[in-house]
C-alpha cells in the first residue's frame, strides 16, 4: 500500500487511502485460496493498473470499491455520494462484469466479449478487468484444477483477443505464456529450456550480425539502441504447429531491433536509412518486408520488417523503430502519454478516447470482432446460456432466440425472478425463464410485440400456417355443401364469391367460411340467383312451418331441453347464453333454433329485421347440460404476476378453465387485462365467479364477454 500511495498525494491520495479502507473493511476475514487476506488481490490489480496500464488514481480507486461493493448494492449510493459519478459509473460496470458467468465460453467468445465491453460505458472498465485476469493468472497455482481450467479457458478466449486487440501486448504476452504454462506444462517446459539452450547461440549471432554495420551507422549519425528480441514460448509452440515443423525449425525465434533516437519529423527517413544499410550487408528477403510505417496497423502499431539471411546461410528478422513506435509496440496507447514521462491528464484523456473508439468502431481493429454494437443486449437462460438479441427486444423475442416452438408457446417469463409478460423489454445482463402453455397460439398482435427478424419470420410462417390450414377446411367444408347444392367449386366461384361478400382475398372468404361468419344459406341463396324477396318469403314459409310444429301441444313459449320437440337447436357463439339468462330462440334457414340472450349484441338487428323468425323461449327448471361455456374480462391495478391468484380464484370458485391470457397496459398506472373461457353450470354459478373474483384487492372490473362480436 506504502508503493502504491508514494505516486499520489493531496486530494487524490485521500481518496485512493479511504477507498482502501473501505475495501479492507469489508473484505476483512475473507482469503485468497493460499490462506493470504483476501485484500492481496484488490492492491495487486491497483499496481497493475497504475504501473503497467498507466490509469489515474480514479481507476485505482475503482478497484478498491468493486471488491468492497461486489452483491451489495445498498451501500453503493452510499458511495456514489462520497466518491461521484465517474468513480462509481466504473465500479457499477466492474460489478455488472463480474457476475457474468458463462456456461460454455468455447462456444460464444466472441459475446462474451462483445458482453464486457457492453458493461464498459467507461473504458477504463474493460482495462481493470485486463488487469485483474493478468493477477489472477500471475497466482493461477493457488486455484484448485477444476478453477483453473475455467480461468484458462477464459483467458484465452476472452482476455488475450481483448488486450491485443487494444494494443497492450506486453500484458499479452505474458497471459499467453501463463495460458501455455498451465494448459500444457511438457510443451511449456520443451520450449522454454529449448530457449534457455540457446541463449548464448542468439547472442553470438546478434552480435556478429552488427559488427559491421557498426562504423555505418556511426558514420550516419544516428542514435540508436540494439535489442534482440525473443518470441515467447506461446507464439513459438504455435508457429511450430502451423508449420509443422520443430523448435529449430521456426526461422523468426528471435529479432535483432533497431531502436532509433530522432526527432518526430525525421522518423521515417532514418528508418529507411537503417533499413538500406542492413539490406547493404545482407541479402534480404523482399517478400518478408513488412512497412508499418507508412501503413501502420489499424490498432496503431508502427514499425518497419524485413528477414535477411548472412553469409552461413542464417536468417534473421530485422525490427527497425523509433523510441516513440517501441513504447507504442509494448505499451500499446498507454504510451501516447507516458512517452518520455509525459503524464498529463489531456494525454489521457486523448488515449482512452482511442480505447473507447477502438472497443465502439466496426472495423476498427485488425480482425473486426470485437465490436460495441450499441443495438445489441446480452440475456442469459437461467443455466447461463448467453443470447444475443437487438436492443429493444423483449421476453417474446428471447423465447424465438432459444427454440421457435418455445417462441410459439411462450405465455410469459420470470425475468430475475419476478413474473412479466411476453411484452417486458430486457435489458443486458437480465436472466430470463420462459413459462409456456400447450393451449397458448400466436396472433397477429404478435408481429406489433417482436423487433427480432427471426421471430417475427417464425410467428408469419405459422400465422400463414394456420390460415392456410382454416382456408383449406372452409373450402372442403363449401365443397361438400355445394356437392348437396348439385354446383361445382371453382376458382373462378370462389373469385366471384370473395369480391360479393367484400372480402381482400379468396382466402379470408374461405376462413369466413370456417369460422361460420358467412352463413352457408346467404352463399346459396347468392349462387342460386334467388331474389331477396324470394329468399324472405322461402324463410317466411320455413319458419312459420317450424313454429307450428313446435308449438302444437305447447304454449306460445319453446323450453329449452335436450331437445326442443325433436327440434335442433345450439347456443349461438355471438353472446354465449348460459342457465339462468334471458334468452330468445331465432329460427335458422337450416331448421333448427338459435338460443340468443336477450343482451346479445346482435338481437337488435336479428328482432327488426327477421320478427317472423322469433320464437319465445325459456329455460327448463333445472339445468339439462352439465355445463355452458362463457367468457369473462378482469382488468385490475398491477402486472402480469395476477395470472396466478385470478385462475386460483375462478377455480376455488367451481369454474372449469378452458383458456387463459392476460396482458398489460399502461395508463395513469399499469393494468393488467385478463381474458378467461370457463365452464360454469350457470347463471347462478357464473355470478358466482365474477363475485369472487372482484373480491381480489387488486381487480378493479370483472366483464362477461363474448366469444365473437358477430353472431
Amino acid at each position: 500500500m506504502e508503493r502504491l500511495l508514494e505516486s499520489y498525494s493531496g486530494k487524490e491520495r485521500e481518496l485512493v487511502e479511504k477507498s482502501y479502507s473501505i475495501a479492507e473493511q469489508s473484505l476483512a476475514g475473507m482469503e485468497r485460496e493460499n490462506h493470504h487476506p483476501f485484500i492481496e488481490h484488490p492492491l495487486s490489480v491497483s499496481l497493475i493498473v497504475r504501473d503497467e496500464i498507466g490509469l489515474r488514481y480514479d481507476a485505482v480507486c475503482a478497484v478498491f470499491l468493486h471488491e468492497a461493493s461486489r452483491g451489495k448494492e445498498e451501500i453503493q449510493e452510499k458511495l456514489r455520494k462520497e466518491f461521484g459519478a465517474e468513480i462509481m459509473n466504473m465500479v457499477e460496470g466492474l460489478n455488472g462484469i463480474s457476475k457474468i458467468t458463462p456456461k460454455e465460453t468455447r462456444l460464444q467468445a466472441e459475446n462474451y466479449r462483445k458482453l464486457i465491453v457492453s458493461y464498459s460505458k467507461d473504458p477504463r472498465v474493460t482495462l481493470i478487468k485486463i488487469a485483474d485476469r493478468l493477477e489472477i493468472m500471475r497466482n493461477l497455482g493457488i486455484f484448485p484444477k477444476s478453477s483453473q481450467m475455467r480461468k484458462l479457458t477464459e483467458t484465452q478466449m476472452l482476455y488475450i483477443p481483448l488486450a491485443h486487440q487494444l494494443g497492450l501486448y506486453k500484458i499479452k504476452g505474458e497471459m499467453e505464456n501463463l495460458f501455455f504454462r498451465y494448459s500444457d506444462p511438457e510443451h511449456y517446459r520443451a520450449v522454454s529450456n529449448k530457449l534457455l539452450a540457446t541463449e548464448k547461440d542468439r547472442q553470438t549471432l546478434a552480435a556478429e550480425f552488427i559488427r559491421p554495420l557498426e562504423k555505418k551507422l556511426k558514420e550516419s549519425g544516428l542514435k540508436y539502441t540494439l535489442k534482440v528480441r525473443t518470441k515467447t514460448a506461446w507464439s513459438i509452440w504455435q508457429k511450430m504447429q502451423k508449420q509443422d515443423v520443430p523448435f529449430e525449425g521456426v526461422s523468426d525465434v528471435f529479432a535483432i531491433r533497431f531502436i532509433l533516437d530522432v526527432p518526430l519529423d525525421k522518423e521515417k527517413e532514418a528508418c529507411w536509412q537503417v533499413y538500406s544499410l542492413v539490406t547493404q550487408e545482407y541479402k534480404p528477403d523482399v517478400s518478408r518486408l513488412r512497412d508499418w510505417i507508412s501503413n501502420p496497423k489499424a490498432n496503431g502499431y508502427e514499425s518497419l520488417h524485413t528477414t535477411v539471411e548472412n553469409k552461413d546461410g542464417a536468417r534473421v528478422e530485422v525490427q527497425i523503430r523509433t523510441e516513440r513506435m517501441d513504447q507504442m509496440a509494448e505499451n500499446g496507447h498507454a504510451s501516447h502519454w507516458s512517452y518520455k514521462g509525459i503524464k498529463s491528464v489531456k494525454g489521457l484523456d486523448e488515449w482512452l478516447g482511442d480505447v473507447k473508439k477502438a472497443l465502439e468502431t466496426p472495423g476498427l481493429l485488425s480482425d473486426g470482432s470485437l465490436q460495441k454494437d450499441l443495438n445489441e443486449i446480452f440475456v442469459f437462460t437461467p443455466n447461463g446460456d448467453l443470447k444475443q438479441l437487438p436492443k429493444g427486444a423483449c421476453v417474446l423475442d428471447f423465447a424465438f432466440a432459444i427454440h421457435s416452438n418455445l417462441g410459439m408457446s411462450c405465455s410469459g417469463a420470470k425475468v430475475n425472478g419476478k413474473v412479466k409478460s411476453i411484452r417486458e423489454k430486457l435489458h443486458t445482463g437480465d436472466i430470463v425463464e420462459i413459462m409456456s402453455r400447450k393451449d397458448q397460439k400466436p396472433s397477429r398482435d404478435w408481429l406489433n410485440i417482436v423487433i427480432s427478424s427471426k421471430a417475427r419470420s417464425h410467428i408469419k410462417s405459422k400465422l400463414k400456417e394456420e390460415e392456410g390450414k382454416m382456408s383449406r377446411l372452409g373450402r372442403e367444408t363449401l365443397e361438400r355443401r355445394m356437392k348437396n347444392w348439385k354446383m361445382e367449386l371453382t376458382d373462378e366461384v370462389l373469385s366471384i364469391l370473395a369480391k360479393h361478400f367484400k372480402m381482400k382475398s379468396i382466402g379470408d372468404f374461405l376462413i369466413a367460411v370456417n369460422d361460420q361468419t358467412l352463413d352457408l344459406q346467404d352463399i346459396k341463396e347468392f349462387l342460386s340467383g334467388n331474389t331477396s324477396e324470394e329468399k324472405e318469403e322461402k324463410e317466411e314459409k320455413q319458419s312459420a312451418k317450424l313454429l307450428e310444429k313446435s308449438t302444437r301441444s305447447r304454449s306460445d313459449y319453446l323450453v329449452i331441453s335436450d331437445k326442443l320437440d325433436n327440434i335442433s337447436f345450439k347456443m349461438a357463439k355471438c353472446c354465449n347464453p348460459i342457465f339462468g339468462d334471458d334468452v330468445f330462440g331465432f329460427v335458422t334457414a337450416s331448421g333448427g333454433v338459435s338460443i340468443h340472450r336477450i343482451s346479445c349484441p346482435n338481437a337488435a338487428r336479428l328482432i327488426s329485421q327477421y320478427p317472423y323468425r322469433i320464437q319465445k323461449v325459456k329455460w327448463r327448471q333445472t339445468s339439462t347440460s352439465s355445463q355452458f361455456q362463457t367468457g369473462l374480462k378482469v382488468i385490475g391495478i398491477g402486472d402480469a404476476s395476477m395470472s396466478n391468484a385470478i385462475m386460483e380464484c375462478a377455480a376455488n370458485a367451481g369454474a372449469s378453465i378452458r383458456a387463459f391470457r392476460i396482458s398489460e397496459r399502461q395508463k395513469s398506472k399499469l393494468e393488467f387485462v385478463a381474458e378467461m373461457e370457463l365452464s360454469v353450470g350457470g347463471n347462478a354459478h357464473l355470478d358466482k365467479v365474477i363475485s369472487s373474483l372482484k373480491k381480489l384487492r387488486e381487480v378493479t372490473n370483472v366483464i362477461r364477454v363474448s366469444d365473437r362480436k358477430k353472431g
